[in-house]
């Protein structure tokens, strides 16, 4: 997946479905340790939607209906999740999407967006997760409660200073109840990760230190991580020097100072979430017991990555 060459973008990847499955769905060896995440209430709820908030872009259903148009994995990908904001600048949805590298993503969206219209877009991902969840989940009892729960965590949401959430806040709700379901969990996905960047711009920490920074905490590879998101080799070197220069990496991973400060920045992400954990109350462990079966679901069928390190890192 060398998307750089000699640190100037080359060839952009032309990525169908079983290529990124190649990609990113490769299961963690056994012996692994597992992440070190605390299970915090909101990020129980975070990592309970997320297989279904991605199916978006994981589901296969999906992916047809964009190959259809001629897409292909990647720009299927930023000009899906991208939509949410209408039809800005790829140098805005760059900004959005925060550790990517915005090259990368200003040539995936002009591309996507010459193949396929807004609405199409957005028809492409409705219709699809409908199907991905119709096809993994036949049982579609509790969806109107749940559905229900995540209006109510909906509503103790703020676009401020969250552009992906107020985009998505900005949509009118789905008539279909598993496209619901996939609606308030995307909403709830993208308020913690436009907080997350205001936590990380607040600590001094671009995109690329981003993702080192959090391969690191979880226990990835070195650079393993970071290099899917686009990152020069270039880049790459330049932040794991600085970041080593202001003492926060170790050879391999993080050092105690390295820790407390990713640590903080995790802090005040989960600190912007508890709005929606307080709106939730006592009914937080119900919703996330019915999305988390929901989601192993989506998991068993293959439709979201294996591995407890990808769903880590988010």
């Amino acid at each position: 997946m060398t998307w750089w060459r000699d640190g100037v973008q080359s060839n952009m990847p032309s990525m169908d479905y079983a290529a990124a499955q190649d990609a990113f769905f490769q299961p963690r060896p056994a012996d692994a340790p597992p992440p070190p995440t605390a299970a915090s209430p909101a990020r129980s709820l975070r990592d309970a939607a997320e297989p279904i908030a991605t199916l978006s872009w994981w589901g296969r259903p999906v992916y047809d209906r964009q190959a259809a148009l001629g897409l292909n994995f990647l720009t299927g990908y930023v000009w899906g999740r991208g939509s949410a904001l209408g039809e800005p600048a790829g140098s805005v949805v760059a900004a959005a999407f925060g550790v990517f590298e915005p090259g990368l993503v200003v040539s995936l969206y002009d591309e996507a967006r010459s193949l396929a219209t807004h609405d199409q877009i957005r028809q492409t991902l409705q219709d699809g997760v409908v199907e991905a969840m119709t096809t993994v989940q036949t049982d579609d009892t509790g969806l109107d409660s749940a559905v229900d729960l995540l209006r109510r965590a909906v509503a103790a949401t703020d676009g401020f200073g969250r552009p992906l959430t107020a985009g998505l806040l900005a949509l009118p709700w789905p008539a279909e109840p598993w496209a619901q379901l996939w609606h308030g969990c995307a909403i709830l996905r993208e308020f913690r990760g436009d907080s997350h960047l205001a936590a990380c711009v607040a600590a001094g920490v671009d995109g690329v230190s981003a993702n080192i920074l959090t391969e690191r905490m979880v226990g990835w590879e070195p650079l393993a991580y970071t290099a899917t998101r686009g990152w020069s080799p270039e880049a790459m070197r330049a932040s794991t020097e600085r970041l080593s220069d202001q003492g926060l990496l170790t050879e391999t991973g993080l050092s105690d100072e390295g820790q407390r400060f990713r640590d903080g920045i995790e802090q005040v992400t989960e600190a912007a979430m508890q709005p929606v954990v307080e709106a939730l109350g006592d009914d937080l462990e119900r919703l996330i017991d019915a999305l988390q079966g929901w989601s192993d679901a989506v998991i068993a069928h293959g439709w979201f990555p294996p591995d407890p390190y990808k769903r880590a890192s988010g």
